[in-house]
């Protein structure tokens, strides 16, 4: 698509204003303007705390044009509900209701009240702005922080692995969960009007990178996430009521990839005391779960 065709697609509202106080090539702040727009400006966000409190400012410092709602770490599930609730009682069927929350409020603090929500079947878009790590409190590790990758309390390299949070959220049987990119950003914006198309509770899980946490150049953020999809650490993918389907690029890619992990790891500085030896396990990993994804896919049709 032709970038003329994309910024029209894409819409001319705004309702992130500039100004606001994110880091250069902030991942998260390039997401949540593409997922505002998508949204419209009938729309409520509930924050709990994390980078995204600060980027989104309050009062005359405020650099968001909806409603929002800064909450804390665990309360974002219940308070959205309480606010959808009260507009189902007032009959207002067109407003919607989105959580943005961080890695750290969506795998660790705000995990069970996430999931009594999905459980009771909210009427909510829950987004979960992934950058890996604890960030605004100094780049801790997270349930989110991928194998090997460097924070201040994994210096030698995060042991263990990421949380599967598609897994996890299809168990809940709720209607709709993606993943997304803002190195795909019509991608992303199409799941988010699909999304609120559907009643009930749903997810979307955007990687978005960190030029700080994640150790490189701040020009480089969608070329970065860009290559995490290409490398297949992650996946484009969405699922309807459990049946799971993958999104381009990645639906061009369950033979194989069209980059090596390494190329994707070695961009950044978080990955950088990496041996071949550890990046090979890494690609081993990646190659597993693209298998298993393919069985899963080949049994559903």
């Amino acid at each position: 698509m032709s970038i003329p065709n994309m910024i029209r697609e894409s819409g001319l509202e705004e309702y992130m204003l500039s100004g606001h106080p994110a880091c250069t090539g902030c991942g998260a702040a390039l997401s949540l303007r593409l997922v505002l727009k998508a949204a419209g400006k009938n729309t409520i966000l509930v924050i709990p705390a994390g980078c995204s409190s600060i980027i989104a400012g309050i009062g005359r410092k405020a650099s968001i044009n909806v409603p929002v709602l800064h909450i804390a770490f665990a309360a974002a599930p219940p308070s959205a509900s309480g606010i959808s609730r009260a507009l189902s009682v007032l009959g207002k069927k067109d407003t919607n209701v989105l959580i943005w929350a961080g890695d750290g409020a969506t795998f660790d603090i705000g995990f069970g009240s996430m999931s009594g929500a999905a459980e009771r079947m909210e009427n909510i878009l829950y987004i979960c702005n992934d950058n890996e790590a604890y960030m605004n409190t100094g780049i801790q590790k997270s349930g989110a922080t991928p194998t090997g990758a460097w924070t201040t309390t994994t210096v030698r390299g995060r042991e263990g692995r990421k949380k599967d949070l598609f897994s996890i959220m299809l168990d809940h049987r709720i209607p709709y969960i993606a993943t997304a990119s803002p190195a795909y950003p019509l991608d992303l914006m199409n799941k988010v009007r699909k999304a609120l198309k559907f009643k009930g509770f749903k997810l979307i899980h955007i990687l978005n990178p960190c030029p700080p946490g994640w150790r490189y150049d701040h020009n480089l953020t969608i070329e970065v996430a860009r290559k995490a999809v290409l490398s297949g650490a992650w996946i484009l993918m969405e699922a309807e009521y459990g049946k799971i389907k993958l999104n381009p690029p990645s639906s061009e890619m369950i033979e194989s990839r069209p980059i090596k992990v390494a190329e994707y790891l070695l961009m950044q500085g978080r990955f950088k005391h990496l041996t071949k030896e550890r990046i090979d396990e890494i690609q081993r990993m990646i190659d597993e779960d693209w298998n298993k994804l393919k069985i899963i896919i080949e049994l559903q049709k």
